[in-house]
């Protein structure tokens, strides 16, 4: 019997209805003989809920009280769902991470799952009983709750099927699979059968909200084939697995985005050994992300270092550079916080030349302007003014044919 984990989402645990819908849902799977572990996430809005709560007890909450707190939410979600699978004749147990248990190390709120014992959920699974594991949440070698950080019932799934070498962890969300673009944005955006690992993680990583990205580094790490489908449709999902090299690989296989982007900008700042980490070595310490950097070298010896924030971290990172552009001597400190990141993603970019040069002559025939430009092997990024992110993510999808059947999508 293929044994399957499967993961249900805040949205598809929404409410009571929700809830017994899954509950019907994981019983077909049942029925087919498949044996099931289950791995739910709080009730949609339910984190946030918590969070705010915490937030009027104290300004700045201790990170292992935040941990308790919020990892309620999945110990009612589990309960429910166990209850509603027993309603329907399936003898089903909630698992909280301490009865696994699941260890983590005792980083609180971004904890990082270290080893998971297996023996209790498959004596569970050997006595007909169907686990329901609470995601998001693990437990410290102290004994103190911790949790994954946002997105972390992904992981804690894919982290789950590895320990118990599930034949497949299927992530069931409120979208029918990985499509090229956001579908909302390209109508003709088309949902692939297959992506590999690699194309995933960086479509997670530059702004699809399908999968988070920790989820899917796991399951590349630890090669789980992972599937996402929809809670609601009946569908194949996108399978996302190895790269195979008998697939048809298109060029680019998806278009992604990343809205909330801002960039700054230190201009006129001595080119010497060191100035890069001088620059972003505050904002990295207080512990904002930088993404994209780009320098440039000036015939005067000067050089304008330009970096990209969240535009959430926009303001404090200015502030936070302001002593440093005093420091540096530089001549101005700018930032625009009305910009978009906007990328393509494809292993078939490793075998195929001239997909910048398509990129970069398909935005200008629509005059929309580069700002800043990042590339790995298989994805090349661009930012621009924000006005022209969908009019971008519409002319690249159309210009790499991704809205036309390939073979086996």
């Amino acid at each position: 019997m293929a044994l399957i984990v499967q993961k249900y989402g805040g949205t598809s645990v929404g409410d009571a209805e929700r809830i017994q819908r899954v509950a019907r849902r994981i019983a077909d799977s049942l029925a087919t003989g498949q044996r099931v572990i289950v791995v739910v996430s709080a009730i949609g809005g339910e984190t946030n809920r918590l969070e705010a709560l915490g937030l009027q007890m104290a300004a700045r909450p201790e990170a292992r009280e935040m941990d308790v707190l919020l990892a309620a939410g999945e110990q009612v979600s589990s309960a429910l769902l166990a209850m509603a699978l027993t309603t329907l004749g399936h003898r089903a147990r909630s698992y909280l991470a301490h009865q696994i248990p699941m260890l983590t190390n005792a980083q609180h709120q971004r904890a990082r799952i270290e080893k998971i014992e297996t023996a209790s959920l498959m004596e569970c699974l050997a006595d007909g009983v169907t686990p329901v594991v609470a995601g998001f949440q693990g437990i410290s070698a102290a004994g103190r709750i911790t949790t994954l950080g946002r997105g972390g019932s992904d992981t804690t799934a894919v982290a789950v099927a590895a320990a118990v070498a599930a034949d497949e962890c299927q992530i069931c969300t409120d979208v029918d699979g990985v499509y090229t673009a956001d579908p909302r944005i390209v109508r003709n955006a088309r949902r692939m059968a297959q992506v590999t690992f690699e194309e995933m993680l960086e479509l997670a990583s530059l702004g699809s909200k399908v999968l988070h990205p920790r989820s899917v580094e796991f399951a590349g790490k630890y090669k789980v084939p992972l599937r996402v489908l929809s809670t609601f449709e009946a569908g194949e999902g996108t399978l996302i697995t190895m790269e195979n090299e008998s697939m048809e690989e298109p060029i680019v296989s998806g278009v992604t985005y990343a809205r909330n982007e801002a960039k700054i900008t230190l201009s006129g700042v001595s080119d010497v050994p060191g100035v890069a980490a001088k620059i972003v070595g505050p904002v990295a310490g207080a512990e904002i992300e930088v993404d994209m950097i780009v320098q440039n070298t000036a015939a005067d010896g000067l050089t304008d270092f330009t970096f990209t924030v969240g535009r959430k971290d926009y303001e404090a990172a200015l502030e936070l550079l302001k002593p440093v552009r005093t420091k540096l001597g530089a001549r101005a400190l700018s930032g625009d916080n009305k910009i978009a990141k906007v990328s393509v993603v494809g292993v078939g970019m490793r075998s195929h030349a001239g997909v910048a040069a398509r990129l970069f002559n398909c935005l200008a025939t629509e005059n929309i302007n580069i700002q800043m430009i990042s590339t790995s092997e298989i994805k090349i990024s661009v930012v621009v003014d924000e006005r022209y992110l969908e009019l971008a993510v519409r002319t690249l999808h159309s210009a790499f044919g991704l809205g036309q059947t390939a073979a086996g999508s």
